[in-house]
């Protein structure tokens, strides 16, 4: 590690800088993209380094982001590294493709800026975008800061294009709150960057003439289910063990630690906030606050968001009395996503934690501190009574009067 510390320099990148000076860095062959608010800084600077000769590449302008993943899925076949990014409509647009593209296994990358979904149109940050994709097959990775955005390009690539993978992943960030934000983030040289993921090595292409495949086959109820039960979903259960081995190699690079799920003071915590993206470094603020006054609090940040994973979270709220999850994403008439996938997994856990869930933030709105400690005393309450103090459902931080359901 010693000789890649003399490698690194410190640059002032918002999240989207971050992440195009990683596409430049591993020299993504090919971005087909189509522009929306707030992630076409990331397709504009990858198009500015190849204009300027930094990148060997092509930049492919399309009519829409249906044909965006589209035209990344042409280039991932024929044997090119491929990326891309996008957010909201553009991502809904782009639903039907991601699903051609992990059941054709094309190791591309795309980098979503998480905005909220219309209507009403919004152009802030919540997570009604990762929701949205998160069965279409894809490895999705989460980023709460612009060195995280950085990082997590180089490890979705790593793993992406290991032959025994072959599947895409999506980094996500928080629109505007990680993607137009600037921080320090320390960089690795662009031949450290380079050697990390490796020369991109085609499989199954279509240009090789010598080895012809076919790719976008049908195959209705003869094969459908076994394709989708073997090559798919089988596959994505056996992905943890290559992501905590670029999380390794990652590490003894660069000396940043990845976990497929960060746990924040969780070895002795019996209340605990359970939340993505940006909220979780403020919920660690407020969790380092709450034990100052003697509250045992964690925080569990979710960095893997699929495949989902059980054992690591279960193994995470072994000793915890109340745990609170928290989605920024609208439900519309059910659970949260986190709440459920959480209710899932600890069904059958050890732990007996009273899990109550909170909706937060949509649209860009803040998770503010004050909402946090409001959630912490929910819990506090909670674990004292063994049960729910509250509905198991709410709405915090919406003006009007209170909103909870369930």
């Amino acid at each position: 590690m010693a000789d890649t510390m003399e490698l690194r320099d410190i640059e002032v990148w918002d999240g989207n800088m971050a992440a195009a000076q990683a596409l430049r860095q591993v020299q993504v062959d090919v971005v087909a993209a189509y522009p929306i608010t707030p992630s076409t800084p990331v397709v504009e600077n990858y198009a500015n380094f190849l204009a300027n000769g930094y990148i060997d590449g092509e930049f492919v302008m399309v009519e829409s982001e249906h044909a965006a993943m589209s035209g990344c899925i042409g280039a991932s076949a024929a044997g090119g590294r491929v990326a891309t990014a996008t957010s909201a409509q553009g991502y809904a647009l782009m639903v039907e493709t991601l699903y051609q593209a992990s059941g054709m296994r094309l190791p591309i990358i795309l980098n979503v800026i998480n905005r909220a979904l219309a209507s009403p149109l919004n152009v802030n940050g919540d997570h009604s975008d990762m929701y949205l994709g998160r069965d279409s097959g894809w490895i999705q990775f989460d980023a709460y800061n612009p060195q995280q955005a950085y990082d997590l390009n180089f490890v979705a690539f790593k793993v992406a294009e290991d032959h025994d993978v072959r599947l895409p992943v999506m980094v996500h960030q928080d629109g505007f709150m990680t993607s137009h934000t600037a921080q320090g983030v320390k960089t690795l040289s662009d031949e450290v960057a380079f050697n990390f993921v490796g020369e991109f090595q085609p499989m199954n292409d279509m240009l090789d003439l010598d080895h012809p495949v076919t790719h976008g086959v049908q195959t209705e109820e003869d094969w459908h289910f076994e394709h989708k039960a073997r090559q798919h979903n089988d596959l994505m259960t056996k992905v943890f063990p290559k992501i905590q081995a670029a999380f390794d190699a990652y590490e003894a690079l660069t000396g940043r630690k990845y976990n497929i799920v960060e746990c924040y003071d969780m070895d002795d915590a019996e209340v605990a906030v359970v939340c993505m993206g940006t909220s979780v470094e403020t919920a660690v603020e407020v969790a380092k606050e709450q034990r100052a006054k003697g509250i045992k609090a964690g925080v569990v940040g979710i960095r893997v968001i699929r495949p989902w994973p059980f054992e690591q979270i279960a193994q995470a709220f072994q000793g915890c009395k109340a745990i609170a999850a928290l989605d920024r994403s609208s439900p519309n008439g059910a659970p949260g996503m986190l709440y459920n996938e959480l209710a899932g997994t600890l069904y059958n856990a050890a732990t007996r934690a009273v899990l109550t869930g909170y909706v937060y933030g949509l649209g860009g709105r803040d998770l503010t501190k004050s909402l946090l400690n409001q959630i912490y005393a929910d819990l506090v309450a909670n674990a004292a009574a063994g049960k729910p103090t509250t509905a198991l459902q709410q709405l915090i931080g919406v003006r009007g009067p209170k909103l909870e359901f369930l």
